[in-house]
C-alpha cells in the first residue's frame, strides 16, 4: 500500500472531532467520582468505582482515528472491518455516521462490497494478513487504528515463527485479535500456532507433550486424531501435534486474564522441562507477558477495590468485549456480580437487571429485586476498556436511581 492509500496516523483533524467525542463519550458523574476519591454516597448507598476503567488509550485512539475519516472523507463510502471496539454504543455511533460494517468471512471479512473508491478503516483488533492483502490488491484508501499493544504481540508471533518456533497464543481463537495474532504466523513458510482458551485446554497441550516423550501423565493424553478434533478450529491448517509441539514460545490475546496467561506460560515450560529436561526447555521454550498495560492496570485496580466490603459488583462493558469478560470473572470470585452491556440493562422502576453470566456456559439472564430498596448499600463499579464513561455515569445514577437517591452530577 502507497502512503496515499495506508493511513495509520489519522488525518491531523483531531480538534474538529474533538467536541463531538464528548459530546458522544463524556460522562460527568464519572468525573465527579474522580473528584472525590472514586467514592459516591448518598443516604444509605454508597458507589465505589475502581481507579482504573473505561477507555484506554489504544480505544480512544481508534474511535478518534474513525471519526475523523467521516470528516476527511465526507462524500466517500467508508466500511470498517467488523466492530471498531466491543462497545454496542460506539458501534452504533458509527452507523448513524452512515459507516457500513463488513461481516465476518473464514478467519477475515468480506470485502465483495468494496470497491477501489471507497475507504475501510481496520480496528483497534487489526486484521489478518490476509485481510491486508485483499485490501493491497484492491486499492482502497485504509485507515489503521490497529493498537499498538496489539502490534507488539505480532511482532513476538512474527519471531517464533522465524526461528522455527510454534505460537501457543492463550485467548478466543473466534476473537478478531487472535485471529490476527494468529495469521502472523504465515509469513514464513511452515509457521505454526495453536490456540488454548484457559489452563484446562493448555493442560491438555502439556499432557500431550509429556505423554508423547515417555512420561506419566496426571490425566490420559488425547489421541493424535483426538487432539487434532479438539483444536481443530483453533490451531494452523497444518498442525502437527507430533512435530510442532516440540519448540513453543507462548503469547495470548491482549485482554485475557493476566494471571492466568502467566501461569500458563510458568506451566508449558515445566512441562517441556518434564518431558524433555532442562537444557531442551532452556533451548526451544519461550515466553512472553504480551498483556497490555491497560488491561493489567484495569484488572489491577478491581483487585485493589475489591479488598474493601463491597455488597455488590457491576461491570458495564459489551458481552463480547474480552478484557470486561475478564474483569468481571475477577470480580465474581469475591462478590455477587452483574455484567451488563449498557446501563439500559438496569431497570429502575422494576428494579431488575439484565446481565451476562459468568463462566464457560455464560448466558444472558434477568434478575428482579437484585438491590435491596432500603439498608445500608456499598456497590463497586468498573468498566472494560471499551466503555465510554458517559454509560458508566449513567449505569451510577440508575443504581442510586433504584434506591430513591437523586445524584447532583455538579462538583
Amino acid at each position: 500500500m502507497s502512503d496515499t492509500t495506508y493511513v495509520r496516523k489519522g488525518f491531523g483533524l483531531k480538534a474538529e472531532v474533538q467536541d463531538t467525542l464528548a459530546a458522544d463519550y463524556t460522562g460527568q458523574l464519572v468525573d465527579m467520582l474522580r473528584a472525590r476519591e472514586y467514592t459516591l454516597t448518598a443516604g444509605d448507598t454508597t458507589v465505589r468505582l475502581a481507579k482504573e476503567f473505561g477507555f484506554c488509550y489504544g480505544v480512544e485512539r481508534a474511535v478518534d482515528y474513525a471519526y475523523q475519516t467521516r470528516i476527511k472523507f465526507p462524500d466517500k463510502r467508508i466500511f470498517l472491518a467488523g466492530e471498531i471496539i466491543h462497545n454496542p454504543h460506539v458501534n452504533a455511533k458509527l452507523r448513524e455516521m452512515g459507516v457500513v460494517f463488513l461481516s465476518a468471512s473464514g478467519k477475515g471479512f468480506d470485502y465483495a462490497p468494496v470497491e477501489p473508491a471507497d475507504v475501510v478503516i481496520l480496528p483497534a483488533f487489526g486484521v489478518t494478513i490476509q485481510d491486508f492483502q485483499t485490501l493491497r490488491e484492491l486499492g482502497c484508501v485504509v485507515v489503521d487504528t490497529t493498537c499498538g499493544s496489539v502490534l507488539n504481540v505480532w511482532k513476538r508471533v512474527e519471531v517464533y515463527a522465524r526461528d522455527g518456533f510454534t505460537s501457543l497464543i492463550h485467548g478466543k481463537y473466534y476473537h478478531e485479535e487472535t485471529r490476527a495474532t494468529a495469521s502472523q504466523v504465515e509469513k514464513y513458510p511452515g509457521g505454526q500456532y495453536i490456540v488454548v482458551r484457559d489452563m484446562d485446554e493448555a493442560d491438555l497441550v502439556m499432557d500431550y507433550i509429556t505423554h508423547r516423550a515417555g512420561r506419566p501423565t496426571i490425566r490420559p493424553a488425547l489421541t493424535r486424531v483426538a487432539f487434532l478434533d479438539k483444536f481443530a478450529r483453533a490451531a494452523s491448517d497444518h498442525f502437527d501435534p507430533d512435530v510442532h509441539l516440540d519448540r513453543i514460545g507462548v503469547a495470548n490475546q491482549t485482554t485475557m486474564l493476566a494471571r492466568e496467561s502467566l501461569a500458563i506460560g510458568a506451566a508449558v515450560g515445566e512441562a517441556m522441562a518434564h518431558a524433555y529436561g532442562e537444557a531442551h526447555r532452556s533451548e526451544y521454550f519461550r515466553t512472553f507477558d504480551t498483556i497490555c498495560s491497560a488491561t493489567q492496570d484495569r484488572q489491577d485496580a478491581v483487585v485493589e477495590l475489591l479488598r474493601e466490603p463491597l455488597d455488590l459488583m457491576v461491570v458495564v462493558g459489551g458481552y463480547n468485549s474480552s478484557n470486561t469478560i475478564s474483569l468481571a470473572a475477577l470480580c465474581a470470585e469475591q462478590v455477587p456480580t452483574y455484567h451488563i452491556a449498557d446501563p439500559d440493562d438496569i431497570d429502575v422502576e422494576g428494579n431488575a437487571v439484565r446481565f451476562r453470566t459468568i463462566g464457560p456456559h455464560h448466558h444472558e439472564e434477568s434478575l428482579t429485586d437484585w438491590i435491596p430498596r432500603a439498608g445500608t448499600l456499598r456497590v463497586g463499579i468498573t468498566a472494560g476498556a471499551s466503555t465510554p464513561n458517559n454509560k458508566i455515569g449513567q449505569a451510577v445514577a440508575r443504581v442510586f436511581a433504584i434506591r430513591g437517591e437523586q445524584v447532583d452530577t455538579r462538583l
